[in-house]
């Protein structure tokens, strides 16, 4: 990893458009809703550091939603020269039927281009009024659940994932009983906010619900920064490793004259300085020595993958499709 750095570096520096320095230059990352605050400082960041090694200044523009959302607007138009999204089938989608980047994106960069990971965990009130300590504890009765829409937000698709693994392993696989189990705790569920963000806000600041199902980093966010004292964070028995992936959208950024720009922005995102500015923003580095420096934040947690799910066409195509699982028992 030390050598892909030193790579980089020097990379940036040889290769560096100087006859063009002197141009100012725009980009836009899409991104999915709970990445607001850590590209907030990652932008100074990277405009500062691309300044410093090849003289051109370099305005990032920032746009945010469910990812699903995201996804679809990139390919209804919206220009972005970069994507930062919530999970690897919002990028096929925009490959796919986008024709915006090539269909093997996700090997362009390090650890299958997610350069931080999440999970899932519970955010409740302070002192757990309804006693919330696993999943099943979602479906009782008396209980309220705010989680955002699997349709539009890539967050909900890996909460919805997470829970069901759960069911999985309590169930034995009956996929009857686990649709059942499912369908509770969705029936608890008072409001689908298309975003991650919405439903923090539903939760945190419009005091709707007993219990946020959230990304880690969002959680933390909630509960030692935006109101401080007033949640805690729950860890579930099973949860779900989210890898959050990032590619640039080359048909894009090619028109703009962005690539260079565009590449270095992903590039810088594995840089010692801008993992350990992740870890701040409570993502988990996947820089082993940065993971190491902070690893009292993140505590050790029992997951799945999206592998143990077949990969995301299959989970998409069963679960979250037209007439999917979560058709089968919204509602019911």
């Amino acid at each position: 990893m030390k050598l892909f750095y030193a790579l980089l570096s020097a990379a940036l520096v040889v290769g560096a458009p100087v006859a063009r320095a002197a141009d100012p230059i725009e980009i836009l990352n899409v991104s999915y809703d709970p990445t607001r605050e850590f590209y907030d400082e990652f932008n100074k960041k990277f405009i500062a550091d691309w300044k410093q090694k090849t003289g051109q200044d370099v305005k990032v523009t920032q746009s945010h939603g469910g990812s699903g959302k995201q996804a679809r607007a990139v390919i209804d138009g919206l220009r972005a020269d970069v994507v930062t999204l919530a999970l690897a089938y919002d990028i096929d989608v925009i490959a796919d039927k986008g024709k915006l980047l090539p269909r093997d994106w996700q090997g362009k960069l390090p650890h299958n281009s997610s350069p931080y990971t999440s999970t899932i965990v519970f955010l409740v009130r302070k002192g757990n009024p309804k006693h919330i300590r696993d999943w099943n504890d979602l479906t009782q009765g008396g209980v309220q659940v705010i989680t955002p829409n699997p349709k539009t937000s890539g967050g909900a698709r890996w909460n919805y994932l997470a829970a069901w693994a759960y069911a999985k392993a309590k169930f034995g696989g009956d996929e009857d009983k686990i649709k059942d189990f499912m369908g509770k705790l969705f029936k608890n569920v008072p409001v689908l906010d298309t975003g991650a963000r919405g439903s923090t806000i539903t939760f945190v600041q419009r005091g709707i619900g007993d219990v946020l199902i959230a990304w880690e980093n969002e959680a933390y966010l909630a509960e030692q920064e935006t109101a401080k004292g007033q949640f805690e964070i729950i860890t579930p028995s099973i949860s779900i490793l989210a890898e959050p992936p990032v590619a640039i959208v080359e048909k894009n950024a090619m028109r703009k004259g962005a690539m260079d720009v565009a590449h270095a922005y992903l590039q810088y995102l594995y840089t010692p300085e801008a993992q350990e500015l992740a870890a701040k923003y409570y993502y988990r580095p996947t820089d082993e020595t940065i993971a190491a420096k902070f690893a009292s934040r993140f505590p050790k947690i029992n997951t799945v993958t999206i592998a143990d799910f077949g990969g995301w066409k299959e989970a998409q195509k069963k679960h979250f499709d037209d007439g999917g699982t979560f058709d089968q028992i919204y509602g019911k």
